[in-house]
């Protein structure tokens, strides 16, 4: 990981600093293989993290976090018929979260509406490391996946039992697909 001390764009930082930021209190839904812990967070270099920092990436619907896991397993050559996946939800209370509330929040920011749902992470990944640098706890911006939000909490901005798993499912990832092409047919989803 690094020490954090690389340059960062002076207008994304001004216009970030402009946000109060948000306090968040509510239900999110993670999915983590069966076995690992869903409260460990991770620098996997996704779209609000560029890998220096530990986060937990969550959804503010349980729906979004089944489509987002399955986004990325489906990129495998082979979906993995083996890994055994655990959806948690997971009660949160936030102090001061950069809200991006729609798609035109995030455009003002710099970031391609039309290529948002791709993999080109380099904008949103410097409004994350702007946003942790300015002492956000973490980042509610909309799914790419689905019609919800999704929280991206800054691991290092919370204690040991200020984020409590409420309730575990395993994934029947096939249950899923089903009930996902219901939820399109009648005018849901992403």
């Amino acid at each position: 990981m690094s020490d954090g001390r690389h340059a960062r764009d002076p207008e994304l930082l001004d216009a970030l600093d402009a946000h109060a930021g948000v306090a968040f209190e509510g239900e999110v839904w993670r999915i983590v293989r069966e076995g690992r812990d869903v409260l460990q967070g991770s620098a996997p270099g996704g779209r609000w993290d560029p890998g220096t920092f530990d986060v937990l990436c969550a959804s503010l619907a349980r729906e979004g976090a089944l489509e987002e896991t399955h986004f990325h397993l489906s990129r495998q050559p082979v979906f993995p018929s083996r890994l055994r996946a655990v959806l948690h939800r997971i009660a949160v209370s936030t102090r001061r979260t950069l809200k991006l509330a729609d798609l035109s929040a995030v455009a003002g920011l710099g970031v391609s509406v039309e290529g948002y749902g791709g993999l080109d992470y380099a904008r949103t990944q410097e409004i994350g490391d702007a946003a942790q640098f300015l002492g956000f706890d973490g980042v509610i911006a909309p799914s790419a996946r689905w019609r919800c939000g999704n929280l991206v909490i800054f691991t290092d901005c919370f204690a040991a039992g200020e984020l409590t798993v409420v309730e575990r499912d395993p994934v029947d990832w096939d249950a899923w697909r089903a009930e996902r092409g219901r939820l399109r047919r009648e005018g849901g989803g992403g």
